[in-house]
């Protein structure tokens, strides 16, 4: 078994990076420039470790959605993607400290939202507060109720963390999964 072969721990760590957008820099760019920052951060810590960082963002109108932060950016983020089909981008970090191999890579992720009125989206941010997710909403709980379609290779992408892609670089790693 994988765990009896290798000493596994696994650590959820939130570093604290600048999240700001840079200008001119492209969505794809964006989100593995942060995924990267994130796994170096908590690296610096952690050196024999493998570490695994993951960011998100949408675009929407020419704009790049992040984290909205509050209730209100979220009921606009909501407001403005309502009835639209957007792209979710995840840009994927895995950076094996004893080795100090990296590979990343950015998964995109389809989602149609359904035309949305304020009071669903009241009701949904008071449910939910998902105040720290990009796009103001988690398709892992009720925010799968705000869409019409989904699409894409790998549905955890949306989560934020695209396993599918992440099983293949560990493998790449010379990870055993499973």
């Amino acid at each position: 078994m994988l765990l009896e072969r290798l000493h596994i721990e696994f650590t959820c760590k939130s570093p604290d990076i600048d999240e700001q957008h840079r200008q001119n820099e492209s969505i794809e760019n964006y989100v593995v420039r942060l995924a990267e920052e994130k796994a170096r951060a908590v690296a610096s810590n952690h050196s024999e470790a493998i570490i695994i960082g993951s960011d998100q963002a949408l675009e929407c109108d020419g704009n790049i959605l992040g984290k909205p932060g509050n209730h209100e950016n979220a009921r606009q983020q909501l407001t403005t993607m309502s009835g639209k089909s957007l792209t979710f981008y995840t840009g994927l970090c895995v950076l094996n400290g004893k080795t100090q191999i990296m590979e990343k890579d950015v998964v995109k992720y389809g989602v149609s939202f359904r035309i949305l009125d304020e009071d669903e989206i009241e009701n949904y941010l008071n449910k939910e507060q998902p105040y720290q997710c990009a796009g103001s909403f988690m398709s892992e709980k009720l925010g799968v109720s705000l869409l019409s379609k989904m699409e894409g290779d790998d549905p955890t992408a949306l989560i934020g963390l695209p396993l599918i892609r992440l099983c293949e670089i560990l493998r790449n790693q010379g990870i055993e999964i499973p």
